[in-house]
């Protein structure tokens, strides 16, 4: 029998109902401008869509608009862990994970070759209520022809060893990294946009260090994807950086939200 990972907040960060997701997910792709150079990765927001949709979806605009929907077969997917701690990287047993627009089936040879680095464990539970990838997904289905799917979230884990994960799996143009991460967290509307700008431009000039503990939930993945990027010679283009006072909600305490591409 086919092992599934069922959709943990749907109904909650997106709407559960098929047709009112695509609807939902096509009218941020809509608004977004994309472009014609197919990324090697992205990062993208994973907030409720009212909140961060329109954010992420200026990301993933340029997987429809480039060549990424037709060569693109393999998305490594690498986000934080919300609700448990543990050491490293935990990636899932599963034979596809679920959302209300289908199934997307796991790349069960690229997480057995990722499994043979220490610092990765198979640990379903981990994701069993997390949002941090469940909600990249629903995009990545509407940009995307084919897809396999190789998920881990993060904890106690270093830069360094998220990289070599990465690292490991980048593979060539078949290979998307996405990277889900938002950006300050609860402070004022100013303040969060002052930390954001100086993260925006850490991400930009690829200075990993420069990115603090406070200033991305998805810092270990960004850091990782930033040291591959100086040595893979990737550049940074930021396309959307705003947070919740710009998309809906109060401007007292706020989430920042930031879309790049790396090409």
């Amino acid at each position: 029998m086919e092992k599934i990972r069922p959709p943990a907040v749907a109904g909650t960060f997106y709407p559960a109902n098929p047709g009112d997701l695509q609807r939902a997910v096509n009218a941020y792709l809509a608004q977004a401008a994309g472009g014609s150079v197919a990324p090697k990765a992205i990062i993208a927001p994973h907030a409720g869509y009212i909140y961060s949709g329109p954010v992420a979806a200026a990301a993933y605009k340029w997987l429809a608009t480039s060549t990424a929907n037709k060569i693109v077969k393999r998305v490594v997917l690498l986000g934080p862990a919300h609700r448990v701690a543990f050491s490293g990287l935990a990636t899932h047993s599963a034979d596809a994970f679920l959302t209300p627009l289908g199934r997307v089936s796991l790349d069960k040879e690229a997480i057995a070759l990722a499994t043979t680095l220490p610092q990765v464990s198979v640990l379903g539970v981990a994701h069993r209520q997390e949002h941090s990838l469940e909600v990249q997904l629903p995009f990545l289905q509407s940009t995307l022809r084919e897809f396999s799917l190789v998920p881990f979230v993060a904890s106690n884990a270093s830069p360094a060893e998220a990289s070599e994960v990465l690292e490991t799996l980048w593979g060539g143009p078949e290979t998307l990294i996405v990277i889900s991460s938002d950006l300050s967290h609860f402070h004022n509307y100013h303040t969060a946009q002052r930390l954001d700008l100086a993260t925006a431009e850490a991400i930009e000039n690829l200075q990993p260090d420069k990115i603090g503990y406070d200033r991305a939930c998805g810092r270990i993945g960004i850091q990782a994807l930033l040291l591959l990027a100086q040595k893979h010679g990737l550049l940074a283009r930021r396309v959307d950086l705003r947070n919740s006072g710009d998309t809906a909600g109060s401007r007292e305490q706020v989430v920042g939200y930031g879309a790049w591409v790396f090409t």
